[in-house]
């Protein structure tokens, strides 16, 4: 699986209400969630954002109510792939569940800047940023939940389990 896209930046501790406020909690349609993805944060974010765009984001990301919405509003708005130093637990399963990819780097998150061009080799365990060159290695993402991200979430890999 390879990314490629350019990085968005937002910050340390970003709760599920600046991803998605609860004002826009009246649908569970990716696409309408979209149009609203950080408005908690910066109103008309999202029109900044390129489909295959990569959110990058600071330590604890996705912190607050545990919020299905939020990784649709992510997926909504083009975005398939989130770089964090660290993630709040119960959104890095939630994002998964929704079919959100959540890559981990910890401390390396500062070598990435805003605007960056980034390709996310993930099989590999490799971020290679295309201006300068640099690589940042991580850690494998586990099989089983590579093959829940590739059918579209937990519901969709359990329907596929259960049928096959």
């Amino acid at each position: 699986m390879i990314f490629q896209g350019r990085s968005h930046l937002v910050g340390d501790h970003i709760d599920t209400d600046a991803i998605i406020p609860a004002r826009f909690l009246v649908t569970t349609d990716p696409a309408e969630l979209g149009k609203k993805c950080f408005e908690g944060l910066e109103p008309g974010w999202v029109r900044r954002v390129q489909p295959g765009g990569i959110l990058v984001a600071g330590e604890n990301f996705g912190c607050g109510s545990s919020r299905e919405h939020a990784p649709l509003a992510i997926l909504g708005a083009g975005i398939p792939v989130v770089l964090a130093r660290s993630y709040a637990r119960i959104f890095y399963r939630n994002a998964f569940n929704m079919g959100l990819l959540l890559l981990e780097l910890g401390a390396d998150i500062s070598r990435i800047g805003d605007g960056d061009e980034l390709c996310i080799d993930v099989s590999g365990g490799i971020i290679e940023n295309l201006g300068t060159g640099e690589r940042i290695a991580f850690a494998p993402v586990p099989e089983f939940m590579m093959d829940m991200l590739s059918g579209g979430g937990l519901v969709a890999y359990v329907r596929r389990r259960l049928s096959g």
